[in-house]
C-alpha cells in the first residue's frame, strides 16, 4: 500500500506507519513526494484505524508493484548529481571512453568532451566483457583515473559497480555508480547500492520489459536511496545489421507512469558510429532527459567497444543540434484544450469541381 502524508504533518504519524510496518514484518519505506510531504510505501497492509493519524492526505491500499518508482509516489524527479541536475531542465550529456586507458588519455578525453558541450564524465574502470578474454578495465586504478580527470575538469563521473562488494570503493571516487545491463536483474548489488546516498544511474537489461526495469529500480529505493536515473540502452533484436535496437518507445512510456527521470544511450543501442548522432536527437525527441555517449580521440584504436565510438568533434555536433531540438520541442507534452488551442480549418474548395459525365470513347 502507498500512503501520502502531508506536508506540515507531525514526525509521530510517520514513524507510528513504520512501526506498525515492522511490527507485522512488512517492509516499508518513506520518500519525499516532490510536495513537500512524504509517501510511506508498506508491502502489505495495515489497520484501517491507522488512517486517522494526524496529517494522512491518502491511502492506496492495492497499488502497482512499483510503489517508490511510481508517478503516484511523488512529483517528477530531479537527481543531483556533483551539481549537475538530471531531469526537468535542459538535456544532460555523460561522455567518455568505454573504458579507461591510462591516466594521460582519460585527463584528455575529459577536457576535450567538456568543451564539447558534456556536463558528465563516463568511464569504465571495472568492466563486464563478453569475452574472457577481452580487456576487463583497469579497476581500482582506474577509479583514481577518473578523480584525477574530475578534479582537472570539475566533471562529475559516473562509472560502473559490478559487485556488492564493490560498491563501497566505487563510491569513494564516483558521484554516481552505474548499475549495467547484465546487473540490472542482480537484486543483492541493487539492494546494496540502495543502502547508500550516491546517485544511480540503473540501464535497462537488454532482454528486460518496462516493469522489470521499474522494479529493479524500486530494489534500489526500496532499500533508502531515492536518487534513481533510468537509462535506455538497447534491447535484443533479430537484425544482425545491429548490436542492439534502441526503444525509444519506452522513454515517454516511463514518463506515462513513473517520476524518475531517463536518459538514452545511443552508442550501445544502436553498435554503430554512424547512426549515434542521428539516434541521439530522436532520443532526446521522444523527451530524454540527457544522452549517454561513447568519446575517444582514436574510436578505432579504443581498447573497447571502438565501433560505436564517436570523436569529441561529433559530440560537439550533437550538443549544439540537441539544444536546439530540445528547445524546439519545448510544451510539446503540454496539456492543450479546444480553449486554448485554435486550429483554422479551411472552407471546401468548389471552385473545381465538374459534374459533367465523362464519356470515354473507344
Amino acid at each position: 500500500m502507498l500512503i501520502t502524508i502531508s506536508p506540515g504533518a507531525p514526525e509521530s504519524t510517520r514513524s507510528a506507519l513504520l512501526l506498525a510496518a515492522a511490527e507485522r514484518g512488512l517492509a516499508a519505506q518513506a520518500m519525499a513526494n516532490g510536495r513537500g510531504g512524504e509517501v510511506v510505501a508498506i508491502a502489505g497492509v495495515l489497520p484501517a484505524l491507522l488512517g486517522d493519524l494526524p496529517g494522512i492526505d491518502s491511502i492506496q491500499a492495492v497499488h502497482k508493484p512499483y510503489m517508490l518508482a511510481s508517478l503516484e509516489a511523488r512529483a517528477s524527479s530531479v537527481v543531483d548529481v556533483g551539481g549537475v541536475k538530471i531531469g526537468g531542465g535542459a538535456p544532460v550529456i555523460m561522455a567518455g571512453p568505454c573504458s579507461i586507458e591510462s591516466r594521460e588519455t582519460l585527463v584528455d578525453i575529459a577536457r576535450s568532451v567538456k568543451a564539447a558541450g558534456a556536463t558528465m564524465l563516463r568511464g569504465g574502470a571495472f568492466k563486464p566483457r563478453s569475452s574472457p578474454y577481452s580487456f576487463q578495465g583497469l579497476g581500482v586504478e582506474g577509479l583514481r583515473h577518473l578523480a584525477a580527470a574530475r578534479e582537472e575538469t570539475g566533471l562529475p563521473v559516473v562509472t560502473e559497480v559490478m559487485e556488492p562488494d564493490q560498491v563501497e570503493v566505487v563510491a569513494a571516487y564516483a558521484d554516481m555508480l552505474q548499475v549495467g545491463s547484465r546487473n540490472m536483474a542482480n537484486f543483492p548489488l541493487l539492494k546494496r547500492i540502495g543502502q547508500c546516498a550516491t546517485p544511480v544511474l540503473l540501464k535497462r537489461g537488454f532482454s528486460a520489459t518496462l516493469e522489470e526495469l521499474l522494479m529493479s529500480a524500486e530494489y534500489i529505493m526500496a532499500s533508502g536511496n531515492p536518487n534513481v536515473v533510468l537509462c535506455e540502452r538497447g534491447i535484443r533484436g533479430f537484425d544482425a545489421a545491429f548490436r542492439f535496437n534502441l526503444d525509444l518507445n519506452i522513454v515517454p512510456a516511463i514518463r506515462e507512469v513513473s517520476h524518475l527521470p531517463v536518459i538514452v544511450d545511443p552508442s550501445h543501442g544502436t553498435g554503430r558510429r554512424s547512426l549515434v548522432k542521428r539516434m541521439a536527437m530522436a532520443g532526446l525527441a521522444a523527451g530524454a532527459d540527457g544522452l549517454m555517449v561513447e568519446v575517444h580521440p582514436n574510436p578505432e584504436q579504443a581498447l573497447s567497444d571502438g565501433y560505436q565510438t564517436i570523436t569529441a568533434v561529433e559530440l560537439a555536433h550533437i550538443h549544439r543540434h540537441g539544444l536546439a531540438l530540445h528547445e524546439a520541442l519545448a510544451g510539446l507534452d503540454d496539456e492543450v484544450s479546444d480553449d486554448t488551442l485554435t486550429i483554422d480549418v479551411p472552407a471546401p474548395i468548389t471552385a473545381f469541381r465538374d459534374e459533367t459525365p465523362v464519356v470515354l470513347s473507344a
